[in-house]
């Protein structure tokens, strides 16, 4: 199984045995306020993931369990364009270790720029999200538009490689080993 390496935690892709476990954390009404809201059956989430895993086969989505022994999050990469790709869908449980969210952004823009490729990132978050508005900007990450609910972000591999080196202690180990094992899959 491809598994990005962090220095604590890991990112594994996701499977259909994990319906259960994205279906709690996603109904749970107050961690995902500010995510899309998804059906609530079990079965529309594993047809969800059989279709999502069509996607990751052709290269253009990937969607990752956080884990540290247990699942202890969710993040996505998807809306893939030229040189910029989009992440989100990121929810951790009640209590999750505090570094596991560093060490998961580490590993996800580890992974796009260096891994994928890519040399630019644009995401959005929900104005009400506060902290996570404060935290992008905090790690670089520029508002370049917004509409009632949402700040627009952009981040490029260029200031990631200075922000990167305050958070030098989170970042992943193996990313070469993860690129390899999509290869042969």
């Amino acid at each position: 199984m491809a598994v990005i390496k962090g220095r604590k935690i890991t990112l594994r892709l996701v499977e259909v045995f994990d319906a259960e476990f994205i279906l709690s954390l996603r109904s749970n009404q107050h961690k995902a306020r500010f995510l899309h809201p998804i059906d609530s059956e079990i079965e529309k989430q594993r047809e969800w993931i059989v279709d999502y895993k069509k996607r990751e086969s052709l290269g253009k989505e990937y969607y990752f369990v956080i884990e540290e022994c247990v699942p202890l999050g969710l993040v996505r990469l998807y809306d893939f364009l030229e040189d910029s790709f989009c992440w989100g869908s990121f929810i951790t449980i009640e209590n999750a270790p505090f570094y596991a969210a560093i060490e998961s952004v580490c590993c996800v823009y580890e992974f796009a720029f260096y891994g994928l490729g890519f040399t630019q990132s644009h995401f959005d978050v929900r104005k009400e999200n506060e902290r996570v508005v404060a935290f992008h900007q905090k790690f670089g990450a520029s508002i370049v538009a917004e509409d009632t609910q949402n700040y627009y972000f952009h981040f490029t591999r260029q200031e990631y490689e200075k922000t990167k080196q305050k958070y030098l202690k989170f970042m992943p180990l193996d990313i070469d080993c993860f690129i390899e094992s999509l290869k042969i899959q």
